[in-house]
């Protein structure tokens, strides 16, 4: 029976070398999975030997780069703290995705605002504004300029389907606070936008519809609603180093009760 059975042969033996770089071997199954299916067999070939150009060059300058380390550089300390950091960010990931509160309430927000209000400080002035920038070619714009001038909210609405359908820009979120950088980079020659200010334009190529609501000078205080995505993201950092520090305490109570911690230096 022993001399019907087939001897298994190593890899190296059984699989087709492909490449070769000083000891270095490249083998078809490696590259398994890299020919796509229903591919013909000069676009499996052209593949192949691509793949193969790349190994063999990629190899040579790896073997070209461990001949020149520094004498200083500890190579697998380094790899051992990488996979250290790889392991516990996932280990937080973790812990955030099962235990951290991701609800942040207005009160909190308002309240941490409140208290920090220093932190926030506008560099560069901001405004609160509707805009459209629409093509000279788009349809039914006596139907737009009509909507605009309305005061309903159903023409409103309809007035934001037509932007989200045409326009080539748009700002319709009445509370939304945008840099007036990005809003002169949208319009033509503007020296200045003005609270209150209603702009009804066009040039070569576009009609542009403007109005200013709402105006924050640079340096002044950043209103709540232009930086609230901040805070929410302050809040949660905040909760999720008390999370992991609670962990750290919670690991080192539990094993030094079980007398798997020792420490010697006290």
């Amino acid at each position: 029976m022993a001399s019907c059975t087939p001897v298994e042969k190593p890899m190296e033996e059984t699989d087709v070398e492909l490449a070769k770089v000083f000891s270095k071997k490249l083998f078809l199954s490696e590259l398994e999975g890299m020919v796509p299916e229903g591919a013909t067999s000069e676009d499996s070939t052209k593949i192949i030997n691509a793949e193969v150009e790349r190994w063999t060059r990629e190899t040579l300058l790896m073997l070209e780069a461990e001949k020149n380390i520094p004498a200083d550089l500890n190579i697998d300390e380094l790899v051992r703290d990488y996979r250290m950091s790889l392991v516990r960010y996932n280990y937080e990931q973790y812990l955030v995705e099962t235990q951290l509160d991701s609800v942040i309430s207005d009160q909190e927000i308002l309240t941490y605002y409140e208290e920090n209000k220093e932190q926030y400080q506008l560099q560069s002035s901001i405004l609160r504004c509707f805009l459209i920038k629409v093509p000279k070619s788009s349809p039914n714009l006596g139907q737009l300029r009509s909507w605009w001038s309305s005061s309903k909210s159903e023409d409103f609405q309809k007035m934001k389907d037509y932007a989200r359908q045409n326009a080539s820009f748009y700002m319709l979120e009445r509370d939304s606070w945008y840099q007036q950088s990005d809003l002169k980079a949208q319009l033509p020659q503007v020296s200045n936008l003005n609270l209150a200010q209603n702009l009804n334009q066009s040039d070569e190529n576009h009609f542009y519809f403007l109005e200013v609501f709402e105006k924050k000078s640079s340096n002044g205080l950043a209103p709540l609603g232009y930086i609230e995505d901040q805070i929410k993201k302050v809040i949660l950092h905040k909760r999720k180093m008390v999370l992991l520090d609670q962990r750290k305490e919670e690991l080192y109570d539990r094993e030094t009760g079980k007398k798997n911690v020792k420490i010697f230096t006290k």
